[in-house]
Formats: structure tokens, sequence, C-alpha cells
């Protein structure tokens, strides 16, 4: 892979990286709408789109784009492999000495790209991201978890996530390095761009609907990419489950005594079956538990110590 060490670097340009799954209903108005806000941008524009393996006819779209500007660049996967693996491999291509992250869906705002812009410019902050001030228009369970999601993970991970939090965000080629230093393969970016520091203001933006198509998170994945920040960022749960095996033998030991104790005082072998299956059950559920959780750590190590890379390209503009 390219290391940032040798990229030649463009003064001046805003390098835009632009995940893209199945969106051929919005990359043409996402590129009209970043064209036509071009003459409030105090930096030129080069475009990276990533396409996370579409089956739709994004890529012909992006190579029709690339045809008519040399400052639109691409990235076809042979496969998905995930908006993570996306952002990645862009931040990799981006070669101007300021970047951006956006969705091409327009849910986040273009109109604050020149205002994010400019602050970094300034030299006060080293990245300026966004985050909803709402989420108007989301159902209620999944705003209700989203906000579940955060409120727990800040308590019980060392890196704090701000509620509501967007890729979308513009940051210095610093930063950028940074981040990309950070090679590791199970990857969870709203964790690690906290975790590399750097001083970052956040604009908070009123919730908006998709431009144009349909979103491929489903509450499923969104699920799983919540797991993936938790065994990420945290170790938490397991030393909650080792704080639940040191209680079940405790218990264990106390129940044990009572038995003898009661046997020796009442003469009495009669078992008692209903508490005696209680008992086992709820033994059996966390150590069932424990085993799951351990199991998820033990499956990130393992995927790490694969060194699989974290894409495939198939197609470079």
């Amino acid at each position: 892979m390219e290391s940032t060490v040798q990229r030649h670097l463009k003064e001046n340009i805003l390098s835009l990286v632009v995940p893209v799954h199945n969106e051929e209903a919005t990359i043409n108005i996402f590129y009209n709408t970043i064209e036509k806000l071009k003459p409030n941008l105090t930096a030129d524009v080069h475009y990276h789109f990533i396409d996370d393996g579409s089956t739709d006819s994004t890529l012909s779209i992006l190579r029709d784009l690339s045809k008519i500007n040399d400052n639109v660049h691409y990235i076809s996967f042979s496969r998905n492999f995930g908006k993570e693996s996306g952002l990645y491999a862009g931040l990799q291509q981006a070669d101007g000495d300021y970047v951006a992250v956006m969705d091409v869906d327009l849910q986040d705002p273009p109109e604050l790209l020149p205002e994010m812009l400019r602050e970094v410019q300034n030299g006060e902050y080293d990245a300026v991201g966004t985050r909803r001030a709402n989420r108007n228009g989301e159902a209620k369970i999944r705003s209700w978890f989203s906000e579940q999601f955060y409120t727990w993970m800040n308590k019980i991970s060392q890196t704090h996530l701000v509620d509501g939090a967007r890729d979308y965000r513009v940051m210095t080629r610093q930063m950028v390095d940074a981040i990309l230093s950070l090679s590791e393969n199970q990857r969870f970016s709203k964790g690690i761009f906290t975790w590399v520091g750097f001083n970052t203001k956040y604009i908070p933006f009123e919730n908006r609907e998709r431009v144009a198509g349909n979103t491929s998170w489903s509450f499923w994945s969104l699920t799983k990419y919540a797991i993936e920040g938790v065994v990420s960022f945290s170790t938490v749960p397991l030393t909650v489950i080792t704080v639940l095996g040191l209680l079940s033998f405790a218990l264990s030991l106390l129940s044990a005594a009572f038995i003898v104790i009661r046997a020796l005082v009442n003469n009495n072998s009669v078992a008692g079956w209903p508490s005696m299956v209680t008992i086992v059950l709820f033994i059996g559920g966390i150590q069932l538990l424990s085993l799951g959780v351990i199991g998820r750590y033990m499956a990130a190590i393992f995927l790490e110590t694969k060194k699989r890379p974290i894409f495939i390209k198939k197609e470079e503009n």
C-alpha cells in the first residue's frame, strides 16, 4: 500500500473522500451540488469516490465523471468490503493538504463545507466535524438505540464519542496521516477520529433526509457496527464478566455451605429441585454469556492476526 511519506502532496487542495455503494441515483446530484459550491471554497476540490463493490451503475457513472473532470478520481473494490474500508482507501488516495470525508446522499449539509474548510485553514483547529442536533425523521426505536449506544459507550470507554457525530469532517494532513498509521483491520472510524486526538470543533445541524435512493444501513448492520465499536475501544465487557464469574463463584460457595449446614442440622437429604434447576440455569446462562463476550474479542484478535488487506482494488483512476 502507498505510504503517506511517499505521497506527493498538493498544496491548497481539498481532497473530498466519498464512499459509495449502489448510489447511482445520488452521485450526479452530489457532484453538481459540490461544483456549485466551488466558488465559495478557498481550495481547489479533488474528488475521491470509493466504489464499495456496487452492483448497479455506480461505477459507470464514476467513469463518466472522471472523463469530463480530471479532478475526479475513483477506486472500485473487487467486492463489498464495507464503509470503513472505503474510508480508509479514500484517505490513502487523498493527496491534498486538506481532506474532507462526506456521504454522497447529501444528508451531510454541503453548505457547511466552506466554513469548515476556512476554520481548519486558519490553523485554530486540526479538524472541524459535524454532529446532528436532533434525529427528526428517524424511527424512534432507532433513535433510542443510537442515544443509548453513545451514552453507554462513553461510560465504558476512555475514548469519548460525541453524540450524533457524523463522519463528515475536514481534517489537516497531519491528522489524516495519524489516522492512516492505525492500520487495524477491524476499524471503527468514529472512535479512531477521536482516539488520535487533535483539536476538533463540531458544528451542529438539523437532521435531513437522503436526497435520493435508499440507505444500505439496516438495523442489524448498525447493531453489528456498534458491537465493533465496543470491542475496538473498550475492555469493560471483559471486566464485567470477570466480576460476574467471581460473584457466581462466591454464591456457589455460600450455597454449598448453606446446604451442608442445613443437612447437618435438619438431617434432611431431600433435594430442592426447583431451586437447584434455577441455580443451574442461572450459572449456565452466565457461562454462555461470558463465552460469547470472550469469543467476540477472540474473533477480533483472530481476524487481526490474519493480516488480510483492508480492501482489494479492482479498478482505479
